[in-house]
């Protein structure tokens, strides 16, 4: 098969396996991701078909939503490519970029794996995780999880370990301060940092109309 086509089987396996999936992890946040790692992909040295590869199959069983289990999503992601005969070299770098792709890394130095690729994908995450579509999100996954919009009695931990992070069940509005906020200043790629300029000052004039309205200042 050509690489448009296995991309074509790639993005019809995550619809089918996503088809019930939460509305913030759904195939529209793979779409998403993909079309952003493509564009910043036009800008960087980078083989667009792992990247590509990568990006569909990113969250392809997000550990979230498994228990906490990080090894499901790589495992599946490598047994689908095998499958259809993606080259092994290829599938190890994916696989890879899926097992060192989250946030959740970073707050344990997890620093063991990198590539231009890796940069790529991350960055294409972490831009749907910010600006309007990241506060849907954000918003969407709290409802999801039953969790408070916004609580003053509860400050959001700054400092927190990868395993808090986890099982964190703190109030929507403290993730802004736990994770999105702090995304801005983790892109790796010049095309991504002035993308996240944007979706940042969003975000913070939204937290602003957020207490003006919590308080009845506005």
């Amino acid at each position: 098969m050509t690489q448009d086509q296995l991309i074509n089987k790639t993005k019809n396996f995550v619809k089918q396996t996503l088809a019930d999936a939460e509305g913030g992890h759904d195939w529209f946040h793979i779409h998403r991701v993909y079309n952003n790692a493509l564009l910043i992909a036009k800008t960087e040295n980078v083989d667009v078909f792992t990247v590509s590869l990568a990006a569909l199959l990113h969250d392809i069983a997000d550990s979230k939503f498994y228990d906490g289990d990080e090894t499901v999503g790589p495992k599946m992601a490598r047994e689908f490519l095998f499958k259809i005969n993606v080259d092994s070299t290829i599938i190890e770098h994916v696989v890879n970029i899926i097992k060192h792709i989250s946030f959740k890394n970073s707050l344990s130095g997890d620093v063991t794996f990198t590539s231009k690729e890796l940069k790529v994908v991350q960055d294409a995450d972490r831009l749907d995780a910010i600006g309007a579509i990241g506060i849907a999100r954000c918003f969407n996954y709290g409802g999801f999880k039953n969790r408070p919009m916004f609580n003053p009695a509860i400050k959001p931990n700054l400092n927190m370990t990868k395993a808090e992070y986890k099982t964190s069940t703190a109030p929507t509005i403290n993730h802004f301060y736990e994770k999105l906020l702090l995304l801005k200043d983790k892109m790796n790629t010049e095309t991504a940092k002035k993308i996240a300029s944007k979706r940042h000052k969003y975000m913070l004039d939204f937290l602003d109309q957020f207490y003006n309205e919590w308080d009845g200042n506005c």
